[in-house]
């Protein structure tokens, strides 16, 4: 029989146990509008919730406080961050045409769906 300790110095168990299944991290892309056809900003975060409140509260210098963009009028979830932020880089190359087709096809009143997310 093969002690725990010789497992654990041939790689065969983790040095550090781990609990539980291991948590997938979730990124989104997110396009906040200023209101119904106004200003839009495309992001990308790992805690959707958190950013969009910050950009409620005005909390970042820049484009969205300048031109109070703070509605969330879409959202996709991704598992991996390279593809998020490869996503976000698309849609912000897009001609607004595309980005406001983007929006109505899930969400045509341009509707804020911040509390939709925020809950519990």
């Amino acid at each position: 029989m093969v002690s725990d300790s010789v497992l654990v110095m041939a790689g065969l168990v983790p040095a550090i146990p781990l609990r539980g299944a291991a948590k997938m991290r979730q990124y989104y892309v997110y396009i906040l509008a200023s209101r119904l056809g106004g200003a839009l900003y495309v992001g990308v975060t790992n805690n959707l919730v958190k950013r969009v409140f910050q950009h409620k509260q005005g909390a970042a210098e820049g484009f969205t406080r300048r031109y109070g963009i703070t509605d969330l009028v879409y959202y996709e979830p991704y598992d991996s961050i390279a593809l998020a932020i490869q996503r976000e880089k698309n849609i912000k190359h897009w001609p607004r045409a595309w980005k406001t087709k983007l929006i109505g096809q899930s969400n045509a009143e341009w509707r804020d769906l911040y509390d939709d997310i925020a809950r519990p």
